[in-house]
């Protein structure tokens, strides 16, 4: 058997080799300098369908936040009126307190002596220790939450939101009102532990 087995494979083999396409010299050269080859196939032209998006349709696709609050939408929410998105939402998968489900922590101040995330595994980077901006958090719970259903948060959820998991890391008063005016003043924990990327020249690196 293992003579046939291996007999089997030397003809497999064979026939791969027959079967392959052989590249000479001057193919080789000719793919080397960029000409096309005979065998290539042709670039499509363009199918002719669909159409150039409106500008209301790319508005409502543009809803990044920018740090300083560029692209805060109108609306406000209060920690009360978050805590109330939050358990029908929310509670599931962060926790009943933030403090982490299936789903990330979200709700914690320790960050060790030194900023020891690289040196201390067991340390959970969580809004109220890691996240610099505030208005990061409004940004990716409106674009991405909840999970099984992100993007159907209207701005007042999302505000209401933000308040509360800002009141939960004590970083807010449980009085206050997030909107577009209030949040981009918020200042986070970790504000300082990060620096703004403001080298010119040379080749830009994303």
């Amino acid at each position: 058997m293992e003579k046939k087995f291996g007999l089997g494979l030397a003809t497999w083999g064979l026939g791969l080799l027959i079967a392959a396409p052989v590249l000479t010299n001057s193919v080789l050269a000719e793919q080397a300098a960029g000409k096309p080859q005979a065998s290539s196939p042709k670039a499509q032209a363009p199918l002719g369908i669909g159409r150039a998006a409106t500008a209301d349709e790319i508005n409502k696709l543009d809803i990044d936040v920018m740090p300083d609050g560029r692209g805060l939408p109108a609306g406000r929410g209060t920690f009360a009126e978050g805590a109330a998105v939050y358990a029908a939402k929310c509670r599931s998968c962060h926790g009943a307190n933030g403090e982490g489900g299936s789903f990330d922590r979200l709700v914690g101040r320790e960050s060790g002596p030194n900023f020891s995330f690289a040196l201390d595994p067991k340390l959970a980077r969580t809004v109220g220790n890691y996240w610099p901006y505030a208005t990061t958090l409004y940004d990716y719970t409106y674009r991405a939450m909840p999970f099984a259903q992100p993007g159907t948060l209207t701005p007042n959820e999302t505000y209401s939101l933000v308040a509360y998991i800002l009141g939960l890391n004590k970083i807010v008063p449980e009085d206050a009102v997030m909107d577009q005016a209030s949040l981009p003043k918020v200042v986070m924990p970790a504000r300082d532990r990060f620096v703004v990327d403001n080298r010119k020249g040379g080749k830009v690196v994303k």
